[in-house]
């Protein structure tokens, strides 16, 4: 009688319940779980953006290059560039150079593969310790992934090391609203609706989109990060909310 084919295992998923009643940010393997957790839903990552952004995503990234203050001569790092999206729209704004690094091997296969500007390039690497000399760029952005880093302060002190004197730092991150009823509507959405809906368009099973808002509730607040990257040395810091709050544009000044 021929042997039986060996069953396929599905891969344990990057977080469990337990650690996501917790403070995700403060558990010990966060690292490596969100590399699983980005690599399990990197095929899925454009389409959720858009569907669960209501095309907004791409609004934010726009308005980030516009407040870079793009110069023909500028040399821009796009830490935690997923698959690209930002990284190309500094490239098509006029960077002469533009480095997309990420700590995720399959995001940086999908950017590879999509790449439409010569002047781009792609890295893997991590933001707590970045591969490359001191003063290296003019422009440093990071888009929705500060949250998703180790230690993020340990991450803004790298930031301040590869920009040059008076660089420009921009931060994109998810925020709440301070507006009552809105915030309730997105903390909804984003609790509840999102993750489900998410998750099934990706068919994800690593938890990835029960992690995402759980780390925007447990990350800094607004004041908090502008203290963190004042103390790592940033300067004319400038905080712009979008879309009723739900994200915040930081953009700081290296000293």
């Amino acid at each position: 009688m021929p042997a039986s084919p060996p069953t396929k295992t599905e891969p344990a998923p990057a977080w469990d319940r337990n650690e996501l009643e917790a403070n995700p940010h403060e558990n010990a393997d966060k690292q490596e779980k969100v590399r699983r957790m980005f690599a399990s839903i990197a095929h899925a990552y454009d389409l959720n953006n858009r569907v669960h952004s209501f095309g907004r995503d791409q609004a934010w990234r726009r308005r980030t290059v516009r407040d870079a203050q793009i110069k023909p001569t500028d040399h821009v790092l796009d830490v935690a560039c997923g698959t690209g999206d930002l990284s190309l729209a500094f490239a098509k704004g006029g960077a002469q150079r533009v480095v997309g690094l990420d700590y995720t091997a399959e995001m940086l296969e999908i950017a590879r593969e999509r790449k439409a500007h010569d002047a781009i390039e792609y890295v893997q690497g991590d933001a707590q310790a970045l591969p490359f000399e001191d003063a290296s760029f003019d422009v440093l952005s990071i888009a929705f992934g500060l949250r998703n880093v180790g230690d993020p302060n340990t991450a803004l002190r790298e930031f301040r090391r590869v920009l040059k004197p008076g660089g420009r730092l921009l931060i994109l991150e998810f925020s709440e609203p301070s507006f009552a009823p809105i915030r309730w509507g997105n903390a909804f959405y984003t609790r509840v609706v999102m993750p489900r809906t998410a998750a099934l368009l990706a068919r994800d099973r690593s938890g990835a989109y029960a992690y995402l808002p759980k780390s925007v509730e447990k990350f800094f607040t607004r004041d908090e990060l502008a203290f963190a990257v004042s103390e790592a040395r940033f300067a004319q810091i400038v905080q712009a909310p979008m879309t009723f709050g739900v994200c915040v544009l930081t953009r700081a000044i290296a000293c």
